[in-house]
């Protein structure tokens, strides 16, 4: 007999990974990388897995990945987050070396290329969602995730118009199944998270027999 559910897992990790790490391959066999120093390639790659690495998060706080429990999901994802913080120093650092004089101008919002704005819009995201989660004992808890979600959905809508915008070693189709892909899981996990779980929650809670019972 077939292990159903061992295969359901099997196959939606094969699909995470194709759509995740395609770019990265694809984009480690192009010939633009030829006439590239290791500055510009390490930070190139390092702003492509951040972009996959941010089609995971979604998916690990909203426990739609099969396998991990909650708390090994919860904990993947913020190691993930932190992972997400190196990527972009790398790309920034990477892009510093290669140009200092481009990556200042993109910086200071002053870059003739449109791009530049949502990459440094994506990047300040990033840099306050982790600074928010350093300060996540301070804060309440409710306002904590509004602002947490409000920044990771700034965060990856940023990113992904500054990745589509750019043509560089990443394969164009690949790229564009990554970033509808992002793009869906972070709004499809934002809606469930908090808006249909409250509503469910609360209509079991209005529906139980204790409730009915105190009229």
């Amino acid at each position: 007999m077939t292990n159903r559910p061992g295969l359901r897992t099997a196959l939606a990790w094969s699909a995470l990974g194709l759509v995740a790490l395609g770019p990265v391959a694809i984009a480690a066999a192009s010939p633009l990388l030829a006439w590239r120093g290791a500055a510009y390639i390490a930070g190139g790659f390092a702003g492509i897995l951040c972009l996959s690495l941010l089609l995971v998060q979604p998916l690990l706080a909203a426990g739609y990945l099969p396998g991990p429990t909650p708390v090994t999901a919860r904990r993947w994802h913020r190691r993930i987050g932190a992972a997400i913080v190196v990527c972009v120093a790398v790309h920034v650092g990477g892009l510093y070396l290669t140009s200092p004089p481009d990556t200042l101008d993109a910086l200071l919002l002053v870059s003739p290329t449109p791009f530049s704005v949502y990459g440094v819009t994506a990047m300040w995201a990033i840099l306050q969602t982790a600074l928010l989660v350093l300060l996540r004992r301070r804060m309440a808890s409710g306002r904590w995730r509004i602002w947490h979600n409000a920044l990771a959905l700034v965060a990856v809508v940023a990113t992904v118009v500054h990745a589509v915008q750019i043509e560089g070693a990443m394969g164009p189709i690949s790229k564009w199944i990554l970033c509808i892909a992002t793009l869906l899981a972070t709004g499809t996990a934002l809606v469930d998270m908090r808006v249909i779980r409250p509503l469910r929650r609360r209509a079991r809670a209005a529906g139980s027999p204790e409730t009915d019972a105190r009229g």
